[in-house]
């Protein structure tokens, strides 16, 4: 499922946090904040539903399930509802945005498939499931774990991408996003790393974020 805000602009791919629905976004007001840009015409939103829950949130799921279900999620977002969003908006190139896990999304989709995504705007995001795969020694987990496959991804394929990792000092996820800036900073691939003051981990955060950050690029 999922929820199309805005009559035009350039798409952004909008991820819930863990087992959020496609609503989620919304609920929360998220969209709301940047609402001035979409009734500019600048930006359009695609709310999309995940499987977080019947995936790597699913505690009784064997693994070997929980991965093969993910990489079915990943195949559908690169070769099915991309493919939509740039057939409906014209546009080779997407944005990627999320909060949270939902950031983990983001990334890993901008990180895995870069020609095909143009901005990167992960909110206090994770960079990888090994907490949720323990012991695994699948590699499919590797390709799912942007702070690790990314070390070894050669930096020109990001040319193009504007990325920003936006965390704060009171962030359960500040140390996960320092360490990602640190990997992209060794690489040589520019991006905007942004630390906040005195917020924690939570929607005002990101209200406060996801409009400062998608009004620089549009």
């Amino acid at each position: 499922m999922v929820e199309v805000i805005g009559h035009w602009g350039h798409p952004i791919l909008m991820f819930p946090s863990s087992g959020g629905q496609y609503t989620q976004n919304t609920d929360f007001e998220l969209n709301a904040s940047v609402m001035h840009l979409m009734e500019e015409g600048k930006v359009k939103l695609y709310n999309v539903e995940t499987i977080d829950m019947l995936s790597f949130y699913d505690d009784n799921m064997d693994l070997e399930a929980k991965t093969h279900n993910y990489e079915l999620y990943m195949k559908f977002v690169k070769d099915e509802f991309i493919p939509h969003v740039q057939k409906e908006c014209n546009v080779h190139r997407i944005g990627v945005a999320a909060v949270s896990f939902g950031g983990f999304h983001a990334a890993n989709v901008a990180f895995r498939f870069p020609d095909l995504v143009s901005h990167l705007i992960a909110m206090s995001a994770v960079f990888s499931i090994r907490n949720m795969t323990p012991y695994s020694e699948d590699i499919r987990i590797y390709f799912n774990c942007p702070a690790e496959y990314m070390e070894n991804e050669e930096p020109w394929k990001y040319n193009h991408m504007q990325i920003v990792l936006g965390t704060s000092d009171w962030d359960i996820c500040l140390d996960k996003n320092k360490h990602m800036s640190g990997i992209l900073n060794r690489k040589e691939i520019t991006h905007w790393y942004d630390e906040k003051k005195w917020q924690d981990h939570e929607w005002p955060l990101w209200k406060m974020m996801f409009p400062e950050y998608l009004g620089k690029y549009f």
